[in-house]
């Protein structure tokens, strides 16, 4: 079916106090597993290609947003591109030609003013070319002549008032906050502070976002969506399924070198863990994500 948009997705989540699956993507297995696994569970989803994965690939967007896009194309549930953790405003000038409906600008690791206006410069500049934006908020620096924490540093902490200021000062559509997951967890320990988000929820009207949530466990992560997350960005886990089930086919299989037989097996165990994901994501509601 045609590309839906991230913020059609994520809004329709949100009226539902829902949340949309969002999988990083880093190759054509990745993408292929993603779509797979959300096949499987019947629910919309978002694919994800970061900054970093850009850089991966020689710093060429195109050839992975082109594939992501020709396999959406051909999925049976719907499927949005967005641009994940964006610094460069020279890939995010490229993200409405590569057929991303979204994109989230991240400015987290500068000053407050410093993000704000960055952050608003960017919104300004994606909303005239149709795309949704995402920002972030961690916890502020300056005191005690400490440095600003990005989002998911540990330990950060989004404050309520400062978020519902940046929210309307930016023009954002919705934010990715700091209520205690980090991103490349490898381990499900994260505890999320439920309190501080329902503080959040009741005070920002645009959808909250999750990132880190490979790290958090299942009923931490329903919790999230029962207290106001509308998407959740997953890449760690997707990245441990394959390299786990790759790892355990090679041992077994000590003279392999057919790359399709192990990549085969990392794509099947990406894609039941989108799929176990999705299923949790849709169990906080007792319902699945409304496509």
């Amino acid at each position: 079916m045609p590309l839906t948009t991230t913020g059609d997705l994520v809004s329709r989540a949100a009226e539902a106090r829902s949340a949309v699956g969002a999988f990083n993507i880093i190759t054509l297995e990745h993408i292929e597993a993603v779509i797979t696994g959300a096949e499987l569970a019947g629910s919309p989803v978002v694919l994800q290609v970061s900054e970093n994965t850009v850089a991966f690939r020689y710093g060429r967007l195109l050839p992975l947003a082109r594939a992501a896009v020709v396999a959406a194309e051909r999925s049976t549930v719907p499927v949005a591109l967005h641009l994940d953790h964006v610094v460069s405003d020279r890939l995010l000038r490229q993200a409405a030609d590569a057929g991303f409906s979204s994109v989230m600008y991240d400015a987290s690791g500068l000053p407050y003013g410093e993000n704000l206006a960055a952050t608003r410069a960017a919104a300004e500049w994606a909303h005239g070319q149709g795309l949704w934006v995402e920002a972030e908020l961690g916890e502020v620096g300056g005191k005690d002549g400490r440095p600003p924490l990005d989002a998911h540093a540990p330990g950060a902490r989004t404050d309520p008032g400062q978020a519902l200021a940046f929210v309307a000062d930016s023009g954002v559509d919705a934010l990715a906050v700091a209520v205690g997951s980090v991103h490349a967890m490898t381990e499900r320990t994260a505890a999320l502070d439920h309190t501080l988000l329902d503080r959040l929820s009741g005070t920002l009207d645009v959808p909250l976002v999750l990132h880190g949530s490979s790290g958090v466990p299942e009923d931490e992560l329903a919790a999230a969506v029962t207290g106001g997350i509308a998407k959740v960005n997953v890449g760690t886990a997707l990245n441990a399924a394959m390299t786990s089930a790759i790892r355990a086919y090679l041992a077994a299989h000590p003279r392999a070198v057919d790359s399709r037989t192990y990549l085969g097996v990392g794509r099947d165990a990406m894609a039941r863990t989108v799929a176990g994901i999705i299923g949790v994501l849709a169990g906080a509601t007792g319902d699945r994500p409304t496509a």
